[in-house]
């Protein structure tokens, strides 16, 4: 066993998820099976292998089932307005610099009403880690259409089937200049753990997409089965080479999206880069 991995196994070890939990916010509201506390266990290991003080870490969330996972972590948290959580954790890091700011959104949160705010904290790199919880619908308000709904999927707002195209949301990211960008499943707990991880160490804007499962609003819907044979759908169509390809005939995206890290640049931090600017400006006036 290498250093590193010695590391991770005595860090993983000693790490107890309720130390950074507020015991007193459940039970949760999630639904059984929802792959969201997944993503909540993953997020929070990964912030105790990053060893970040959480007197130091900001949780920014929208509205949706992912805008009420900030609510169980016990750290500085702020519930914000329907796809704004991105605007505002922008203001948030921009001022407080020394804190680690997490944003944990949806896919319609970010995508549709806040699809403008990502495109543009991609642009500018500045140091926001962003986890997008993918479940492919409205799970809370209502099981409407969201931007990464697939074709032909039944929605309340689609009850003919989905006609639109799909967002890829990691490519968008990429396209528009996120410095770190990734995709896992939560059934592969391990590796969205550290993919997150990385994402939280890198000096940048990380977006990071959470292929999550919604049992009730969408799978039921859909005929998608229970929640064991939604995740086990979602692995064999987005990791063919992991199964047999011969057995998969779900109504997934069929080997359309990769997973694992697919961007990491050097960019210049947009925080640094403007500090940097406004020192320079003051000293201009200064002599």
């Amino acid at each position: 066993m290498n250093k590193q991995v010695a590391i991770k196994a005595e860090t993983s070890k000693d790490f107890e998820i309720r130390d950074y939990l507020r015991l007193d916010q459940f039970p949760h509201f999630m639904c059984p099976g929802c792959g969201h506390g997944i993503a909540l266990r993953a997020l929070l290991w990964a912030i105790h292998e990053q060893g970040i003080d959480k007197n130091k870490l900001a949780i920014v969330s929208g509205i949706g089932c992912s805008g009420r996972v900030g609510t169980y972590i016990d750290a500085n948290t702020y519930h914000t307005t329907h796809g704004r959580p991105l605007a505002f954790a922008t203001g948030l890091k921009m001022a407080r610099p020394d804190l680690h700011v997490v944003v944990i959104t949806g896919d319609g949160d970010c995508l549709a009403i806040g699809g403008n705010h990502l495109i543009h904290a991609a642009r500018r790199n500045l140091d926001i880690t962003c986890l997008m919880l993918n479940n492919e619908i409205y799970g809370m308000t209502g099981g409407q259409v969201s931007p990464t709904t697939p074709h032909d999927r039944y929605t309340t707002t689609t009850p003919a089937g989905n006609v639109e195209p799909v967002f890829d949301a990691s490519r968008l990211a990429e396209a528009a200049g996120a410095g770190f960008v990734g995709r896992e499943l939560t059934i592969h707990l391990p590796r969205l753990r550290d993919l997150i991880s990385e994402g939280l160490e890198y000096k940048g804007f990380s977006f990071i997409e959470v292929m999550s499962d919604c049992t009730e609003i969408n799978g039921r819907k859909n005929d998608l089965g229970s929640s064991a044979e939604m995740v086990l759908g979602q692995t064999r169509a987005m990791r063919p080479n992991e199964y047999d390809n011969n057995v998969v005939d779900q109504p997934f995206r069929p080997n359309s999206m990769d997973m694992g890290v697919f961007v990491r640049s050097d960019r210049p931090e947009y925080g640094a880069t403007y500090r940097a600017m406004v020192d320079q400006i003051s000293k201009g006036q200064k002599s």
